[in-house]
């Protein structure tokens, strides 16, 4: 094989590589209604998304209240509950209150960031108390 045809295979690789490095890991828990954005919005609810895929942020991506509206790609890697993960199921979230202070308490607390019950039933088993997560800002 000449080192010309190789190209395309390498180039592809080293875009997969950097493509898996833009995401980070961290865990997330569910939170149930009312969901009351008041760390971010007051009481604005214009700013739930209509998928009602929206989350809390947790501390670790919370920046003093700069997450508020940013969205995220997330999927489940993995869980204490087997077989958990939705596999090949990544949603789009917008982070629209702070897990620390929100109206309703998840269902463990400490995590990157809650999801709403839509948004952790889409990726998996609703079932589990928490998730291993892949998550990427868009």
């Amino acid at each position: 094989m000449s080192s010309m045809s190789k190209l395309p295979l390498l180039l592809y690789y080293l875009f997969l590589l950097l493509h898996l490095s833009l995401a980070d890991i961290g865990t997330t828990s569910q939170y149930s209604p009312p969901y009351t954005p008041t760390a971010c919005f007051g009481s604005d609810r214009s700013q739930f998304p209509s998928s009602n895929y929206f989350a809390a942020a947790g501390e670790g991506i919370w920046d003093n209240g700069a997450s508020c509206g940013r969205q995220y790609l997330v999927s489940c890697i993995s869980s204490v509950l087997p077989k958990a993960c939705k596999k090949d199921q990544t949603i789009q979230i917008k982070i629209v209150d702070r897990a620390q202070t929100s109206v309703s308490r998840p269902t463990k607390p400490g995590t990157t960031m809650v999801l709403s019950n839509a948004a952790f039933a889409a990726i998996a088993n609703p079932s589990a108390t928490s998730l291993n997560i892949e998550f990427q800002q868009v």
